[in-house]
């Protein structure tokens, strides 16, 4: 897998619209993929955003290993962000983030109050890389379906602003913004890990080789899980082990490595494999 790299031309468009729309907003809340802490934090979000308070929601950490993520939510919390690891299909979620979207105001809030300004709603804009769940997240502070979702890498494109009131009348203005990855990814783990958990998009990666990338990963960090899931406790090497294991063949008894790929693939995606992390 060489020279990995993923930038539509709408991504220039978003990251502009994010510039143009960070002095309308109070704080960033950032949301990343518990599995991957560090590879889905985009840097040029830091960048962005150094003037202002920071939210790191750790989304999808119900498929994230639980000991890593609390190591990484600790040296996140150590750096000065304000952060919560949640699954998104918790129904408490929006009560979550707004209560850390308003601890991180504090300081600004409390500013206000002693302008005499009550009230001011708090405005935050919710970025964060392809498909990590901002509008799963955006739905749920909204109590509708006001920001369109997909599992789709890029699905959120326009610019829409929804108001999210709490019971103590407290107000929080949200701006959406669509996934954006940065132009250079770096090395190829990186473009790895982001094609795992669907941050890139599936067409422009082969599967069979990303396959072989997450078997020699579990091999490594959590071995015997593949083992036991895949191949009735025979060693699971290559993805042709797997394809045996599941009795995936194409005629002649060769093994149907293309289907093999996609199931590993996708168990990993929606958790099926167990509680994985990736760093």
């Amino acid at each position: 897998m060489d020279n990995i790299n993923w930038y539509p031309g709408h991504m220039t468009k978003a990251r502009r619209m994010m510039e143009e729309n960070i002095k309308l907003v109070d704080l960033l809340i950032e949301i990343i993929d518990a599995r991957i802490p560090y590879t889905s934090r985009n840097p040029d979000i830091d960048a962005m955003g150094k003037s202002k308070a920071r939210v790191l929601v750790m989304g999808k950490a119900d498929l994230a290993d639980p000991v890593r993520t609390q190591k990484a939510q600790k040296e996140f919390e150590d750096a000065g962000f304000t952060v919560i690891a949640v699954d998104s299909r918790d129904r408490k979620l929006a009560s979550k983030v707004q209560a850390a979207a308003f601890s991180a105001c504090r300081e600004k809030i409390e500013r206000d109050r002693k302008r005499g300004i009550i009230g001011r709603p708090v405005r935050a804009m919710i970025c964060g890389i392809p498909n990590v769940g901002k509008s799963t997240l955006i739905n749920s502070l909204a109590g509708r379906s006001s920001a369109k979702t997909g599992s789709r890498p890029g699905v959120t494109r326009g610019k829409q602003w929804i108001s999210v009131s709490r019971q103590d009348s407290r107000k929080l203005e949200i701006l959406d913004t669509p996934g954006i990855l940065w132009p250079k990814l770096g090395d190829d783990a990186v473009g790895i890990k982001l094609a795992l958990v669907g941050s890139i998009g599936d067409t422009i990666l082969d599967e069979y080789a990303l396959s072989n990338e997450l078997i020699a990963f579990m091999n490594r960090e959590y071995p015997g899980i593949l083992e036991e899931k895949y191949a009735k406790g025979s060693p699971v090497e290559r993805i042709e082990d797997i394809a045996g294991g599941r009795n995936l063949y194409l005629k002649g008894k060769e093994p149907d490595t293309a289907r093999a790929a996609h199931l590993l693939l996708d168990d990993f995606k929606n958790g099926r494999t167990g509680r994985i992390s990736l760093e």
